[in-house]
């Protein structure tokens, strides 16, 4: 029989949650009892409350709180933690706790407010590797435990504000010499002192000495991700400027799909489906920004029981440009018994 997944479940390692804020303290249940988050990211899907992320390896508290928006560092210039605008406490087996904090708006639990949590679970299954490591000035090696390549690194320095870096598989034709930013509408650009020149291998990373990754004394954290068949898929596409795009295969109706153009300045573009249930989405939200929920503009694309259609010409996601992407499952297109997964 031909191996059409490896991931029968995608739940147990990727769920998206939408939830709303009571303010003070709660814990938030997830849809499915059969994950535990190592990381989640989570935004205020009515305001510009920004988003917010976090991970088991550096910890669930108040002052561990990262913003893919922002360069900011763990704790703000002027001591004042993330935390103060609210964080996640704790995790268990089928839930997370979130805490408002002090400041308004609170990110993560506001009264009446809607927001929305990713939720990923660290496992070599579903290729998601968390990985922190001291900054020396040293090109140099770093170890992951992804037992396979790496398509796509998301690089933070924990005290410093210095930009998320990322390196994608789709984003060039050597993209080990190329980078992009989480926190920018900025396009590719090359830096050998980045990646230095040097792709990731199924044990290891590398690192050059550029300062903004590989500062000595500096702590920094990275996510890293590698395709697995019918769960995650992570590369690239051409846009057309038409309502009838593109359809960009992935062999399962996505759960969540990130993409940013590469050649060219715009914005991060971020759908999911339970925020748009029923197609085509209208939801966006742009990793980049602090813009609530875009419900009016034409952001439209479809999620189909094997891909994705781009149903909009806007710039941001089908423009005449090349664009990369990642996305997670939330059925494989035919399950390990080769039964296929309905349409939405």
């Amino acid at each position: 029989m031909a191996v059409y997944t490896t991931i029968d479940d995608p739940e147990k390692y990727f769920q998206t949650k939408t939830y709303t804020g009571s303010e003070g303290t709660d814990t938030i249940s997830l849809d499915s009892d059969v994950m535990q988050p190592d990381m989640i990211w989570i935004k205020d899907k009515g305001t510009t409350a920004g988003h917010t992320l976090q991970d088991s390896v550096r910890g669930w508290n108040a002052a561990n709180k990262l913003a893919p928006y922002s360069p900011s560092e763990e704790q703000d210039t002027d001591g004042a933690t993330w935390g103060n605008y609210g964080y996640v406490s704790a995790v268990a087996e089928s839930s997370f706790t979130v805490i408002e904090g002090a400041n308004t708006p609170s990110q993560v639990n506001d009264g009446s407010d809607t927001y929305v949590a990713w939720c990923w679970k660290e496992s070599a299954t579903a290729g998601f590797d968390i990985v922190s490591f001291t900054g020396n000035d040293t090109a140099r090696t770093i170890s992951h435990s992804l037992s396979a390549v790496p398509n796509m690194m998301i690089l933070k320095d924990r005290d410093a504000g210095n930009d998320w870096f990322i390196y994608h598989s789709g984003n060039t034709s050597a993209p080990q010499t190329d980078y992009i930013k989480l926190n920018s509408t900025n396009a590719t650009a090359d830096l050998n002192t980045l990646w230095n020149d040097t792709a990731p291998t199924s044990s290891v990373f590398t690192i050059g000495t550029n300062g903004n990754i590989n500062t000595t004394g500096n702590d920094y954290i990275a996510y890293l991700f590698t395709e697995k068949q019918g769960f995650s898929k992570f590369g690239s596409y051409t846009g057309n400027g038409s309502t009838d795009g593109a359809f960009i295969y992935t062999g399962f109706r996505p759960a969540q799909v990130i993409l940013k153009a590469t050649n060219t300045a715009q914005g991060w573009f971020m759908v999911d489906s339970k925020r748009s249930p029923f197609n085509p989405c209208d939801g966006s939200l742009h990793p980049n920004a602090t813009a609530a929920e875009d419900t009016s503009s034409d952001f439209f694309i479809d999620l189909n029981s094997n891909g994705f259609k781009l149903r909009d010409s806007d710039a941001q996601l089908n423009g005449s440009y090349t664009y990369m992407y990642m996305a997670f499952a939330e059925a494989p297109f035919v399950n390990s018994n080769g039964v296929p997964c309905n349409a939405r």
